[in-house]
C-alpha cells in the first residue's frame, strides 16, 4: 500500500447527472524537506539543485551529476553544463527516439530490419552483421544496449528515419524539446567526430525520459546472450554479446544505462540504481579510467542513497478513483494518475507526507482520454509542496437524448 492508500480515494465522486566469440567491447570508438515538485522537464531546466550536503565531494572526471529519477531533482553537480564527448553515451538519445516510435504504434520492436552497406561498414563496437541480413529491431535494440553495436545504431536509425542524417535531425530536436542546450548531435553512436558533444546534465535529462521505458531494463540488466548474425544459406555465426556495464554486476540495485569510451572523449557512463522507492541517475564524463568510471559512480549513488529517500504516492496508470462524467456515455470514467507520483525527502522524513485527490467540481462529456479531470496535493504535514495531475483512463463521448432520457426515467422510479 503506498502512502497515497492512508487517505481516501477510494471514493467515487458523483456530479449532477449522471548471442562463439564474445562480442568486442561495447567502448571501442565509441531548505524544505520535501525536494521534489510536480515539475515536467519537457522543455524546462532540472529541478532546483539540493547539493548543500554534498559540500567537499568532488568526482574523479572532468564532469557529473546525480539527479533523482522521478524528479529530476539534482542532487549532486560537477562541471554539470560543461560540453564534453560523450562517446557511446549518445545511444541513450538514439535509444529513446526509436522507443517513443514504439509507444506511437510507428514502429515494432517485432519489425524486420534489412541492415544496409552504410550499417554494415560501421568500426569499434558491432555485431558484425551483413549488407542484407535481417533482424528483427528487438535484436538491434539488444546490441545496443548491452554491447553498444555501433552497427546496430546506423540500422536501427535508417529504419526509423528512413536516413541517419533525418534521424540525426530528429536526435537534436528532441534534445531541445528536453531542455538540453548544452547538445549537439552530429551521429548515432557517438564514434568522434567534430562539433559532437553533449554535457553530463543533458545526459541526465536524456536518461531520465529513457528510464521510463520498462522494456529498456530488461536489455540493460542482461549480462550476457547469443544472437545469430549472417545471411541465411551462407556462414553464420552465434556471437555473444557482453554488458560493457559492469555496474548491474558490482553494485546492489544497480539497473542501466550506457557506458562510453574513446580516446577524446575518457571513460564517461550513465549509470541508474534503485533501493526501495527511490531511484537515482549518476553521470560522469571524462573519467581517467575504467575502474575510476565505475568506483565515482558508486560514491555519487551512495552519497544519495545515504541522505535521500523517496515516498511513492502512485504507479504510472493506477486508478485514484471513478468519476461520474455529466452528460457522458459511458457516464463514469476511471481516473488515473499519467506518470509515476514519487516525492523525494531528506533521509528519516518520510513521516507526515500526504496526497489529497480533488477532483474537478463540474465534468461534461466529451473528454478525451488523457484529459485532466482532478489532481493530487501534495503536502508535508499541511505545508502545500507540489500539485499531481490526474486524468481519465479512456474516452467520454456525449451521449444520446435517448439515453438522457432513459436515465432521467431510471432516477425518477
Amino acid at each position: 500500500m503506498y502512502y497515497l492508500r492512508k487517505i481516501a480515494i477510494g471514493l467515487v465522486v458523483f456530479m449532477c447527472m449522471a548471442m562463439v566469440p564474445w562480442a568486442v567491447c561495447a567502448e571501442e570508438e565509441e531548505t524544505v524537506s520535501v525536494l521534489s515538485s510536480a515539475v515536467d522537464t519537457e522543455g524546462t531546466v532540472l529541478p532546483s539543485s539540493v547539493t548543500g550536503g554534498a559540500i567537499g565531494m568532488t568526482v574523479d572526471a572532468k564532469s557529473a551529476i546525480l539527479i533523482d529519477a522521478e524528479s529530476g531533482t539534482v542532487l549532486f553537480e560537477q562541471n554539470s553544463h560543461d560540453r564534453l564527448p560523450p562517446a557511446s553515451v549518445t545511444k541513450v538519445m538514439t535509444m529513446l527516439l526509436i522507443m517513443e516510435a514504439v509507444d506511437r504504434g510507428q514502429i515494432s520492436l517485432q519489425d524486420k530490419v534489412t541492415i544496409s552497406e552504410k550499417a554494415a561498414s560501421m568500426g569499434g563496437s558491432q555485431m558484425y552483421m551483413e549488407p542484407g541480413e535481417q533482424h528483427e529491431l528487438e535484436t538491434l535494440m539488444k546490441g545496443i544496449a548491452i554491447a553498444s553495436a555501433n552497427d546496430a545504431c546506423v540500422s536501427a536509425a535508417e529504419f526509423h528515419s528512413g536516413t541517419v542524417d533525418i534521424f540525426v535531425e530528429n536526435m537534436n530536436k528532441r534534445a531541445a524539446e528536453l531542455g538540453m542546450k548544452d547538445t549537439n548531435f552530429v551521429n548515432t553512436n557517438g564514434l568522434p567526430v567534430a562539433n559532437h558533444y553533449t554535457s553530463a546534465y543533458d545526459i541526465a535529462l536524456m536518461s531520465k525520459e529513457l528510464y521510463k521505458h520498462k522494456k529498456t531494463q530488461e536489455w540493460f540488466n542482461t549480462w550476457m546472450t547469443n544472437i545469430t548474425v549472417g545471411l541465411p544459406g551462407k556462414k553464420q555465426t552465434e556471437l555473444g554479446l557482453t554488458n560493457t556495464n559492469r555496474m548491474i554486476k558490482i553494485y546492489p540495485g544497480a539497473n542501466g544505462i550506457k557506458t562510453g569510451f574513446t580516446q577524446e572523449a575518457g571513460y564517461c557512463l550513465s549509470a541508474s540504481a534503485t533501493k526501495g522507492d527511490l531511484t537515482l541517475i549518476a553521470v560522469i564524463m571524462g573519467s581517467p579510467a575504467s575502474n575510476v568510471r565505475f568506483a565515482e559512480t558508486s560514491k555519487m549513488l551512495d552519497y544519495g542513497f545515504a541522505n535521500y529517500d523517496a515516498v511513492k504516492l502512485a504507479e504510472k496508470g493506477e486508478p485514484m478513483g471513478t468519476v461520474m462524467i455529466e452528460k457522458g456515455s459511458p457516464n463514469m470514467v476511471n481516473a488515473v494518475t499519467p506518470e509515476n507520483i514519487s516525492i523525494l525527502v531528506k533521509k528519516g522524513e518520510k513521516d507526515g507526507i500526504r496526497g489529497d485527490l480533488v477532483f474537478d467540481d463540474s465534468i461534461y462529456a466529451p473528454i478525451a482520454k488523457g484529459d485532466q479531470i482532478g489532481e493530487i496535493i501534495v503536502y508535508k504535514n499541511d505545508q502545500e509542496m507540489g500539485r499531481y495531475p490526474v486524468v481519465a483512463e479512456e474516452n467520454v463521448e456525449k451521449a444520446s437524448l435517448l439515453e438522457l432520457y432513459i436515465r432521467m426515467i431510471k432516477s425518477l422510479t
